[in-house]
């Protein structure tokens, strides 16, 4: 896994709270042997860019309040952005893992880590400054991100995610000559960054040209 050891320059995230993070990835979608998991796909570098954002301060969101409990049709109601919503939640999760078991987060073992995040998802972790069940929720969906999103969005290095479930990314003019074939469409995925850094050729129409994995001598 070597070839996924890349250094990138973070806006927000500490150290600290990266290293939180990559141990927390490494359980919630983890390197087996159908190829590298969350962590190795920059899940941790993906994240940090959405804090970076405007989501990640809700920018473009009302934040005037009346803060009260909503029901799951009426979305985001913390008082707390993402940014607080993480930096706040890591700290005080460290801090639930030193008093239960003598050490931070990122040094437990598999199981005790399993452990805490089971409990961060049942909300059965109470955390000073919000729920741990709106921290998992939120680490679960931006981990599902970062594995599946478009490269250009700092995760799914090498396009890991997209290879796995067999996804060609940006679609081909010629695809739909493929929609009434049983057999499966494979292809090796072209992102949107491909076709910005003109790694791609694109056919008259400007769609990307796909390469056939049979093409390159078959696949895994």
């Amino acid at each position: 896994m070597g070839e996924f050891a890349v250094s990138h320059a973070y806006g927000y995230l500490t150290q600290p709270e990266i290293r939180f993070i990559d141990a927390a990835l490494e359980r919630l979608i983890p390197a087996d042997e159908l190829g590298p998991g969350a962590k190795e796909a920059d899940g941790a570098y993906y994240i940090d860019r959405q804090l970076c954002s405007a989501w990640g301060t809700h920018g473009r969101n009302y934040r005037s309040g009346p803060w009260l409990e909503g029901t799951p049709q009426q979305g985001f109601q913390s008082r707390l952005t993402p940014q607080e919503i993480y930096r706040a939640s890591i700290r005080e999760t460290n801090q639930h893992c030193s008093a239960k078991y003598g050490k931070n987060f990122e040094f437990l073992s598999a199981a005790q880590r399993d452990e805490v995040l089971q409990a961060l998802e049942e909300g059965a972790i109470d955390l000073p400054s919000v729920s741990s069940k709106l921290f998992f929720d939120l680490l679960w969906r931006n981990t599902e991100e970062g594995f599946f999103a478009d490269p250009m969005y700092g995760g799914n290095r090498d396009k890991v995610g997209w290879k796995l479930i067999g996804f060609p990314g940006v679609g081909s003019g010629a695809y739909s000559a493929h929609l009434d074939n049983p057999e499966p469409y494979r292809a090796e995925p072209v992102s949107i960054a491909d076709i910005q850094q003109l790694k791609v050729k694109l056919d008259a129409q400007g769609f990307p040209k796909h390469v056939k994995l049979d093409q390159q001598g078959g696949g895994k």
